[in-house]
């Protein structure tokens, strides 16, 4: 079992910075393709950005790209999202994903996450 606990969201302006932490718990953080996914009020979960656990790949949702970071500390099992230039569209409440199985290419899929954050809420008012 894995627990994930995020830290990080908070009110920010258009165009400001907010960096998201999601700490693991477990010894086998290295293994896994760590994922940061949002909720928006009335819409559906999306993906936004994943790290995969072989490899070193990352993807970004095309809204994202370019704006937000994802990046992982294996000694302190613990995963970030740098977002950068924040827009209002980008308000959700933001979860962290683990998939335990290994994969080259990360997933953008939330069914292939097995474990879930508590979610950590962002605001950005324009």
């Amino acid at each position: 079992q894995v627990q994930l606990v995020e830290s990080g969201g908070g009110l920010v302006q258009a165009g400001g910075s907010l960096r998201l932490s999601c700490a693991a718990s477990g010894r086998r953080f290295s293994l896994y393709t760590m994922g940061w996914f949002r909720q928006a009020p009335g819409k559906e979960r999306e993906f936004a950005a994943a790290y995969s656990s072989s490899g070193g790949t990352t993807t970004y949702a095309e809204p994202v790209k370019g704006r937000f970071t994802i990046s992982r500390d294996n000694a302190k099992s613990t995963v970030y999202l740098q977002m950068n230039s924040l827009k209002p569209e980008d308000t959700a409440v933001y979860y962290c994903a683990a998939d335990e199985t290994p994969r080259m290419m990360p997933s953008s899929n939330p069914s292939r996450y097995e474990y879930w954050g508590q979610g950590t809420q962002v605001t950005v008012s324009s």
